[in-house]
């Protein structure tokens, strides 16, 4: 958008460290809280989220229900190092979410379960929708991969899942926890874990 690429139709594929995050359980609390708390509490996880995201000099590409997708793309940077740049703003983001949660059980409310994931791969952007409703979006198989593997997360007892083409780029220990054939994906994937969950 802001190099002028504002029509329909017109996408670039880049590539790009994805990071996926969702609320767990999300929609069964928004039924019994007020919405003003609702809407409190969703905007203090995208807080958490952005700005980790922000700290590490990349990019809140989509808002989605509770959901959040970034991108930390590789071109500037290595895929290493956008790599490693994505995990340290989970990093931050989990550091933020621990304190938010500490103040949520203070004033006697639950706390914010949320999955991550991250994945390196391709994905096409730009403006896609009808003629007269564009939406800056991203595409591609990458992007379907990584919001599958943020699914995982819950089943798999994770907070943060991280697929095999990142984990091939970073230096930091992971867990391996098998291959996985995520919904809508040709191939089974590589799933790893942090030390810590």
């Amino acid at each position: 958008v802001q190099a002028g690429a504002l029509r329909r139709g017109e996408g670039e594929t880049i590539r790009a460290a994805l990071l996926y995050a969702d609320l767990r359980g999300f929609t069964a609390l928004s039924e019994v809280t007020e919405p003003a708390t609702v809407i409190a509490a969703l905007d203090a996880w995208f807080d958490r989220i952005a700005g980790a995201v922000h700290a590490f000099g990349c990019e809140v590409l989509k808002f989605i229900g509770d959901g959040v997708l970034a991108i930390f793309p590789v071109g500037e940077r290595s895929a290493s190092e956008a790599c490693e740049a994505a995990l340290r703003a989970i990093g931050a983001a989990r550091a933020g979410m621990a304190q938010l949660n500490q103040v949520r059980t203070s004033q006697g409310m639950p706390e914010l379960q949320f999955g991550m994931a991250l994945h390196l791969g391709d994905m096409v952007w730009g403006n896609i929708g009808t003629a007269d409703r564009l939406d800056f979006t991203a595409i591609g198989p990458a992007v379907n991969l990584v919001s599958r593997l943020e699914g995982l997360c819950r089943p798999l007892g994770r907070s943060v899942l991280i697929s095999g083409a990142v984990a091939a780029e970073i230096s930091t220990p992971l867990v391996p926890l098998g291959e996985h054939q995520l919904r809508g994906t040709a191939r089974s994937c590589a799933v790893f874990g942090l030390p810590d969950g």
